[in-house]
């Protein structure tokens, strides 16, 4: 006693299946898929910097520090003194690079918060291109909301 499943065109013949059974398929993609996660090696999320060694010794003199603020128009003031451009900032900053480390002054940058990133990239630029070596950005404390 038989039972037939699916229709029948009336012949004795079975009918044949043309789907595609997709399961083999789909569990050799997941196995490929759990290989390629496996594999794949963990992402560093880090930035190599070259950090000077710790010392334990104090400074026996403060540093010289030269401020150089940058005013909401985009006029550069050094230690409150206003450069008529860019090339004055060049400048400055090659007088700064061009001493040894040691002796290199320390020059902050004071951006105002509505200025143009362009000067403020202009001015560290300049630093960067002059090798000045002791640089820091001061005043951050305006962008906290």
């Amino acid at each position: 006693m038989g039972m037939n499943v699916g229709s029948s065109s009336g012949s004795g013949d079975p009918e044949v299946m043309m789907d595609v059974n997709t399961t083999p398929l789909i569990d050799v993609m997941l196995v490929l898929l759990v290989m390629l996660i496996i594999t794949i090696p963990i992402q560093l999320h880090t930035i190599n910097l070259d950090m000077p060694p710790p010392s334990n010794n104090p400074p026996t003199e403060p540093p010289v520090v030269h401020t150089v603020l940058i005013d909401f128009d985009g006029t550069v003031y050094w230690d409150e003194t206003a450069l008529p451009n860019i090339d004055a900032v060049n400048a400055k900053m090659q007088e700064i690079g061009a001493k040894n480390l040691g002796e290199q002054p320390e020059v902050h940058i004071k951006p105002n918060k509505l200025v143009d990133y362009g000067v403020v990239a202009a001015v560290m630029a300049s630093a960067q291109r002059n090798n000045v070596k002791k640089m820091g950005m001061v005043g951050n404390e305006q962008y906290v909301k």
